[in-house]
């Protein structure tokens, strides 16, 4: 049961609505508040933070922490504080010792890591507090564990069973749930427990709407260094997994996710983005890190008959709120079309005399920021080397087809794009053919 808003919050959080209304649009935030507020308390969202942002970039983490408890969303936090962690040990004589990626932690590191996990956890509570947050101190009672291998690894733990009542009890007075990511075996031992695999036990546990990690790269890098803004697991994965220019550490970190993803609902999400930007990243379709979903597979026909035609019509007409003609399937002439397998985002081809010609790109509101309309016009673009189409004027994604496009020529009611398309012959060719094509959507 989530505590009622006072009328101050309630004011707040008008003005935060206001303020994001800056970096998009009223219909993303309105949508998106809407989605996050009908999800149970605790499904909302688990944000594991770094120990390199708490010791880096605490400020913008409490006040982006700080923005969603003001607009009414309660994530549960879940830290670590491997560099903390590492400065302790270097200066208490104790040599850092990993296998596998693992810290190897003795009973005389073991008092260290105690010491620094609430050092650092309180750190963060009382640095939301002073901001104003309800935050709730949680260092122990959440997992219980068993030696991953004592011989190897010492006093380190494998989670067993993660218990919530710390956690729903925080939640039910309106606090955000602070955790560390130590554990207790049955009988009382304190074990060191690796951050990401308490978090990816949790979530497993929660199942939450979203997965958060705050880094300071700001998302997944690719091989110019620039973030990657979706991963659709369903369609990029096997070709992602294998380009040369992810490295171990990375590729390691995508085949965590997947895992994880393959264990949630198809809805949840992992999110992976810089503090500073967490609004933008969950209220925004834009985003400002990387958005990583399981999504859904992309069906390819090049017939009417091999779709459910009522299907793509509902998803046409939902996404550009306007009605098709009745004979739309009747007169348009098919060339290829790219459609999810949910029927929630949609890339029609068809065949005219100046070559091929993208009749519809269609993605339903509540999948608009998932990355499936990207997904879909990937797989499509794939195969089709050369493409040209029109978009109205104040079309909201006409800032994606600049970005798609080589080049566009503004008509008086249209935009002209294309890619692939040489020579100025047959560009005129295509944006002739725009000015005088019939429209298929009425109202």
């Amino acid at each position: 049961m989530n505590v009622p808003a006072t009328p101050t919050q309630i004011q707040t959080r008008q003005t935060i609505v206001r303020l994001l209304s800056s970096m998009a649009s009223a219909k993303e935030i309105s949508q998106y508040l809407k989605r996050f507020s009908q999800v149970d308390a605790k499904r909302f969202a688990v944000v594991k933070v770094g120990g390199a942002v708490l010791r880096d970039e605490l400020e913008d983490l409490t006040s982006s922490l700080a923005f969603l408890q003001e607009v009414g969303l309660t994530p549960i936090v879940l830290h670590g504080a491997g560099p903390q962690l590492d400065a302790e040990l270097a200066a208490a004589g104790i040599e850092k010792q990993t296998v596998n990626g693992l810290r190897v932690t003795s009973p005389e590191a073991l008092a260290i890591v105690r010491r620094v996990f609430q050092a650092s956890n309180l750190k963060l509570v009382e640095a939301l507090q002073r901001n104003g947050v309800r935050a709730t101190s949680i260092t122990g009672g959440v997992f219980e564990a068993d030696y991953l291998d004592q011989v190897t690894y010492g006093l380190v733990g494998e989670v067993r069973k993660v218990n919530l009542a710390p956690i729903e009890a925080s939640l039910n007075a309106g606090s955000i749930p602070v955790i560390t990511s130590l554990g207790e075996t049955p009988s009382g031992q304190i074990l060191n427990i690796n951050a990401d695999f308490a978090a990816n036990e949790l979530v497993r546990e929660l199942q939450p709407y979203k997965i958060i990690f705050l880094t300071g790269t700001g998302g997944l890098l690719d091989e110019k260094g620039k973030v990657i803004d979706s991963i659709n697991l369903s369609t990029e994965y096997e070709h992602l997994i294998q380009q040369p220019w992810i490295h171990g550490g990375m590729k390691v970190k995508i085949e965590q996710i997947k895992d994880l993803l393959d264990s949630l609902p198809l809805e949840s999400s992992v999110s992976i983005t810089r503090p500073a930007d967490l609004a933008k990243e969950l209220f925004t379709h834009k985003g400002s890190g990387t958005l990583v979903r399981r999504g859904e597979r992309v069906l390819r026909v090049e017939s009417w008959r091999d779709l459910d035609l009522a299907r793509i019509k509902a998803l046409i007409e939902s996404s550009f709120g306007r009605e098709l003609v009745p004979d739309y399937f009747e007169r348009t002439d098919l060339l290829r079309a790219y459609v999810s397998e949910n029927y929630r985002a949609a890339v029609v081809l068809v065949r005219t005399e100046a070559g091929t010609y993208l009749d519809k790109f269609a993605v339903l509101d509540d999948a608009q920021g998932e990355g499936l309309g990207r997904a879909v016009w990937n797989v499509m673009r794939e195969e089709t080397p050369e493409l040209f189409w029109r978009s109205r004027h104040n079309n909201q994604v006409n800032i994606f087809y600049y970005a798609e496009s080589d080049g566009c020529i503004k008509q008086e009611k249209w935009k002209v794009f294309w890619y692939g398309i040489g020579g100025f012959d047959r560009i005129e060719r295509c944006v002739a053919h725009c000015g005088t094509r019939q429209p298929t959507l009425v109202g």
